[in-house]
Formats: C-alpha cells, sequence, structure tokens
C-alpha cells in the first residue's frame, strides 16, 4: 500500500460515522431476564427501534417480549429460543436476527452459566469443561458470526459482559475466572482486528449484581454467600443492579462511545478498582 492510500485510508477512518440508535437492530443473547433484558428496554426507550432476544426458555422469553413492549410500545421485538453457547444454535438465532431485521448492528452478550464460586480441589474434573464451556462460548461464537456482517455494512457495536474474576484473583473463581479472562482478551483482540471496518468491542464486568437470579444463586450457598458478602459491605458506592448495568452498556453500544473500543470496564460499586 502506498503512502498515498495509507493517507486515505486513515482520512475515511477520521470521517466514519457511527451507526445511530434510530437506525440500528439489536441482538441480545441472555435477553430474558436480569441484566439482559433491562438491557433490551433501556435500548428501546433510546430508540432502537428492531431488537432481537435470546434465552433458552420459550415462557420466559415471551414474557420478556411483553415486558420490552411494555416499557416502549411499537417497538420490533423478536424472541429467539436457542442456546447459544452451542454452535449450531449460535448460528441459527444469529442469521434469525439478521432475517428478520437486514442486519446486526448492536450485539450484546449477556449469558451467565449456572456456576457459582467454589474452591478448585472440590470442583469435579469432569465439571470444568463444561465450567468453560457454558461461561464463554456464547460471546465467542455469537460475536465471530456478526462480525463479517458488520464488516459488510462499515460498523457495529459489540458489547461483551465478563466479570472481574476475569481480572482480579478471587478465591473460588479459578475457573470462571479463566472463562471470564477468556472473553476479555478475545473481545480486547476482536477490538483491535475489527477497528478498520468502523466496529467497536467493549467489555463489562461486574462483581455481583443484585436482583438477578445469579446473585440469588451464589447468595444461597455458604462459602459463594461469605464471600460475596464481603464484597458487598466494600460497594460504598452502592450494589449494582441490572438498570446500572445497562445504563453503561446502552451507552457502550451507543455513538457517544464512538472512539471507546477494546475497554474492559468494571461496574462494581467500588469494590474494587480493576
Amino acid at each position: 500500500m502506498s503512502e498515498v492510500e495509507r493517507t486515505q485510508d486513515m482520512t475515511e477512518a477520521i470521517k466514519r460515522m457511527p451507526i445511530t440508535f434510530d437506525k440500528a437492530s439489536a441482538l441480545i443473547t441472555g435477553g430474558t431476564s436480569g441484566v439482559g433484558l433491562e438491557t433490551a428496554c433501556q435500548l428501546a426507550e433510546a430508540g432502537v427501534p428492531r431488537i432481537a432476544i435470546v434465552g433458552r426458555n420459550q415462557e420466559r422469553g415471551q414474557a420478556a417480549r411483553d415486558s420490552i413492549l411494555a416499557r416502549k410500545p411499537g417497538v420490533a421485538v423478536e424472541f429467539l429460543q436457542g442456546d447459544c453457547n452451542k454452535t449450531a444454535d449460535a448460528v441459527r438465532v444469529c442469521e434469525a436476527a439478521r432475517a428478520a431485521f437486514g442486519s446486526v448492528d448492536i450485539l450484546i452478550n449477556s449469558t451467565v452459566g449456572p456456576y457459582g464460586p467454589t474452591l478448585l480441589h472440590n470442583i469435579p474434573v469432569e465439571q470444568m469443561q463444561n465450567i468453560i464451556l457454558e461461561q464463554m462460548m456464547a460471546p465467542l461464537l455469537t460475536s465471530r458470526i456478526v462480525l463479517p456482517w458488520m464488516a459488510e455494512k462499515g460498523g457495529g457495536a459489540i458489547v461483551n459482559i465478563a466479570s472481574d474474576a476475569g481480572k482480579l484473583t478471587t478465591p473460588g473463581e479459578a475457573v470462571i475466572g479463566a472463562a471470564m479472562a477468556g472473553i476479555i482478551m478475545f473481545s480486547r483482540t476482536m477490538a483491535m482486528e475489527a477497528k478498520r471496518h468502523g466496529i467497536r468491542v467493549n467489555i463489562v464486568t461486574p462483581s455481583i449484581i443484585e436482583g438477578t437470579a445469579t446473585y440469588q444463586h451464589v447468595m444461597s450457598a455458604e462459602f459463594s454467600s461469605k464471600l460475596f458478602g464481603k464484597a458487598i459491605k466494600m460497594a460504598q458506592l452502592g450494589v449494582v443492579n441490572p438498570a446500572d448495568m445497562a445504563a453503561l452498556i446502552v451507552f457502550l453500544a451507543s455513538p457517544q462511545a464512538a472512539k471507546i473500543s477494546g475497554q474492559a470496564i468494571s461496574c462494581n460499586g467500588g469494590i474494587s478498582a480493576a
């Protein structure tokens, strides 16, 4: 590539305009409850007219769709049933969203696995592979699937949800932390590869989020309740809830964050400065 061509490419990148919410279509995995559902509602309220939510339970999916429409009547909402930790489901769901709306301009991955903090020596060896797969595969698969579509259109925003466990050593989260660190590094590297196409990729890393099924799960177990009970006392700014998380995610997906990419941002109420 000549110097003139390189300069022209840089000029085009500088002039690139992000996709505005009113022209965007969003796909949210884990979108039928908790942070994913609240993010769908806030995106709708922010002006995104087409939203696909993904979940494994049909009844919960329909209830989530009704919740979004109650918050923002008139929005086109599709519920897509599937488990995006599985390759075939991820492909089918992403293609269905694209077929329904013509594009996937915003991808939010809010899936969580069913595993809580457990000391490594208490984790059955046979369970370790499943922990990794169910904690981290959905963001990897769906990001890979939609990336060429976004590149073809000339832009897009991806926000993957991981955890502070991927940044800080936390007793009981050796395997979960490995999966979260994997999501973080995958997303940051993708951000560097995809920026030439106007695609931004960021990661949100919470610690504990009250008002979610995961919160109830970890607080019902003796070890994890003690672990997170201490963390909650450190959240001097307040324990994070789904609305707090969704507000950050919506910002990162918005044109207002057009120059932000490759960042792993903690939202944890002051528990740590990860």
